[in-house]
C-alpha cells in the first residue's frame, strides 16, 4: 500500500462558506454588541426553540459549564449513578458539585448504560442517573426512565454526541428531565465553541440563567453565587448558521458510514454496532468500531499505531475508563465494570468528516484490509 501524503484525522469541524460568515459579521460590528444576551443570541434561541420543540433552553459557553451548572440548579446531592466510558467531563462536572459518582457498566453493543446494572447500585443516597448518548446513540430510554421514576430519580442525559439524533420522531432531547448538548468545534454540529440545555421543568429556566450569569437578576440584584457562562455573539452566529447545514452534514455521514461497513464488516475480529431500531434517526456522528485481537490478528493498539505509518489517525476513544484516570481511581466501583472494560481495549474510531472524500474512505478501508491480511 502507498503511504498517503494528506493527513486523515479522526474529525474536523465543517464550516459554512467564508463568504456567509463574513457577510454576518457586519451585523456584530453594526450592532457594537459582543456578548451578554445580544441580538443574535436572542434569534439563536429561536432557531434553538423550533428544532428542539420546547421553549426550555438554555445556552452556554461549552458543554462543560452546562452540565456543571445543570447539575448546581437541580436539586441533586450525594451519589449519582454514571457510565465510566465517556469523556473525562461528564464526571468532572459531577465533581465540581461534589456530587459521588457511582460508576456503572455498560451495554456491549451501543456502550450505554446497562439499566440492570444501574438498579443494583441504588442506595439511599443516589439521587440521580447521568447517562450518556455515547457516540450519538440512545440509551434505553425506556428502562431508564421506569427505574428513575421508580426510585424518584432525576434522570440527566449527557446528549454531546447526540445533536440531531430522533426517537420515534421526536428531539432525543424530550427523554428524560434534562440533557447536555455540546456545541464545540469537532461535533457534528457547532458554533465553534458551546452547550445548550433542554429541560422538562420550566420553573429551572430563571435559576439556569442566574447560574450562567454571576446569579445576577437585575442591576441591583445578586440572588445567588453564579458564574460567567454565558456565549458570546460571535459564537451564536456561527450556531445560527451552522443549523442551515445540519441535514447535509448528517446525509454525508451516513455516506461515509455506510461506506466503511460495506468495505469493513466482512473482516474477522471488525465489529461495528448492530444497526439501530426502526424508530430511531441516527445522526452518523462517528464511526466506531471494535478490534478483536483473536480474530482480526494484531491488537487494537498494534493496529492504531500501524494505521499512524499511512497517516491516519484514528482514536481510541474512550480509553482508559474514567475511573481509570489518576485523579478518579481512588472511586469506589461497587460493581465490576466488565463489559466497559472490554470495550474500552478493543474500541477505535475512524475517521469521518464532511469534506472526507468517497476515495479517501476507500483509502483508509484499504490500508485497514492490508493490514488485516499482513498479520493473520
Amino acid at each position: 500500500m502507498h503511504i498517503s501524503e494528506k493527513a486523515f484525522h479522526t474529525a474536523k469541524p465543517f464550516l459554512p462558506p467564508l463568504d456567509d460568515f463574513c457577510k454576518a459579521l457586519v451585523e456584530i460590528w453594526d450592532n457594537q454588541w459582543l456578548t451578554n444576551n445580544g441580538p443574535i443570541l436572542q434569534r439563536y434561541q429561536q432557531e434553538l426553540k423550533k428544532h428542539f420543540e420546547t421553549d426550555n433552553i438554555c445556552l452556554f459557553a461549552n458543554g462543560t459549564l452546562a452540565l456543571q451548572i445543570a447539575l448546581q440548579g437541580l436539586p441533586i446531592h450525594g451519589e449519582v449513578i454514571t457510565t465510566p466510558f465517556t469523556f473525562v467531563a461528564t464526571t468532572n462536572a459531577l465533581y465540581w458539585n461534589k456530587l459521588i459518582p457511582v460508576f456503572c457498566d455498560i451495554e456491549p453493543d451501543h456502550f450505554t448504560l446497562a439499566p440492570d446494572r444501574v438498579e443494583q447500585l441504588i442506595t439511599p443516597n443516589t439521587t440521580a442517573i447521568l447517562a450518556v448518548h455515547v457516540f450519538g446513540y440512545p440509551c434505553n430510554l425506556e428502562a431508564l426512565a421506569e427505574i428513575a421514576t421508580r426510585h424518584n430519580l432525576y434522570l440527566i442525559y449527557d446528549a454531546a454526541h447526540a445533536f440531531g439524533v430522533q426517537v420515534n420522531g421526536a428531539p432525543i432531547s424530550k427523554y428524560g428531565d434534562l440533557s447536555v448538548f455540546s456545541f464545540h468545534a469537532t461535533k457534528l454540529y457547532h458554533s465553534m465553541e458551546g452547550g445548550l440545555l433542554t429541560f422538562k421543568d420550566s420553573k429551572f429556566h430563571e435559576t439556569f440563567n442566574h447560574l450562567k450569569n454571576h446569579g445576577i437578576k437585575n442591576e441591583t440584584e445578586v440572588v445567588m453565587p453564579g458564574t460567567n457562562a454565558k456565549i458570546s455573539e460571535m459564537h451564536a452566529m456561527m450556531g445560527s448558521l451552522m443549523l442551515k447545514y445540519v441535514d447535509q452534514i448528517i446525509d454525508k455521514k451516513r455516506k461515509i458510514y455506510q461506506q466503511y461497513n460495506d468495505m469493513l464488516n466482512s473482516i474477522p475480529g471488525l465489529i461495528f454496532s448492530p444497526k439501530l431500531n426502526e424508530n430511531i434517526e441516527y445522526n452518523y456522528a462517528y464511526v466506531p468500531v471494535q478490534i478483536k485481537e483473536s480474530e482480526f490478528g494484531m491488537s487494537r493498539d498494534e493496529l492504531y499505531m500501524e494505521l499512524k505509518e499511512y497517516n491516519i489517525f484514528t482514536r481510541r476513544y474512550f480509553y482508559p475508563l474514567v475511573n481509570n484516570h489518576a485523579c478518579y481511581s481512588e472511586t469506589a466501583v461497587p460493581v465490576p465494570l466488565t463489559v466497559a472494560t472490554n470495550v474500552a481495549e478493543r474500541i477505535l474510531i475512524l475517521p469521518s468528516y464532511f469534506d472526507l472524500e468517497e476515495s479517501e474512505v476507500s483509502y483508509i478501508s484499504d490500508v485497514i484490509i492490508s493490514l488485516q491480511k499482513k498479520n493473520r
